[in-house]
């Protein structure tokens, strides 16, 4: 059955570039970004990869670890390595799972058979040091992924895990967000001391609480 929102994320244990990974050990405290490409060696995939490397960093400073999949084997992953670095002016620089078994990817439903029987669409899977799934996201073979509107997400997932609010379309970090509707208009002051602006009465605004 497909993995849903809140559900929690199966753990398992599979080889990968930094040796043997059993997944909620290796998460420990941390949020945890599980996603796959289709294969090794192709273009695309090699950017989004590379790309991932090069924002480290800033899955860091939100207590994030990041780790790929595909069902490609353990050698070609050390392989194909090789050329990320070199094409994309990067070092990888967290793990690349080998899943010739498919075992993960069926765990996490990765393989869409009307799409290829063969491969693993690009999914991505944030989950909360709670283990549970928090956002799931699925890109065609064609598509790349934007890693920088994950991180934009995972900004949000943690904001509004902490406080009573709700992002708003194209939100980004430090700008004003929604007051939950839960929360009656004579309580706000209490917990948003910043203030708030009322543009509807399901519609309040008010600054990031944690900037």
């Amino acid at each position: 059955m497909a993995l849903r929102l809140g559900d929690i994320a199966p753990d398992f244990t599979a080889d990968s570039t930094e040796g043997k990974i059993e997944f909620y050990k290796w998460l420990g405290d941390s949020w945890g970004v599980l996603f796959s490409h289709p294969a090794d060696f192709t273009p695309v995939c090699t950017t989004e990869l590379g790309s991932v490397s090069k924002l480290q960093d800033e899955f860091k400073k939100r207590n994030v670890k990041t780790i790929a999949l595909s069902v490609d084997p353990i050698e070609s992953h050390h392989d194909w390595v090789k050329d990320i670095n070199e094409t994309q002016k990067t070092t990888v620089n967290y793990p690349i799972i080998a899943d010739p078994l498919f075992t993960v990817a069926k765990l996490y439903d990765m393989v869409h058979p009307n799409a290829s029987d063969k491969f693993t669409v690009r999914s991505v899977f944030i989950i909360g040091a709670d283990k549970k799934v928090k956002l799931i996201l699925t890109y065609p073979a064609s598509t790349g992924r934007n890693f920088n509107e994950i991180l934009r997400v995972i900004d949000s997932l943690q904001l509004t895990a902490n406080y009573s609010v709700a992002t708003p379309a194209n939100w980004k970090d430090g700008e004003d967000v929604v007051i939950a509707p839960a929360i009656k208009d004579e309580d706000i002051a209490a917990k948003f001391p910043k203030g708030y602006t009322k543009v509807k009465p399901y519609l309040r605004l008010t600054p990031q609480p944690n900037k």
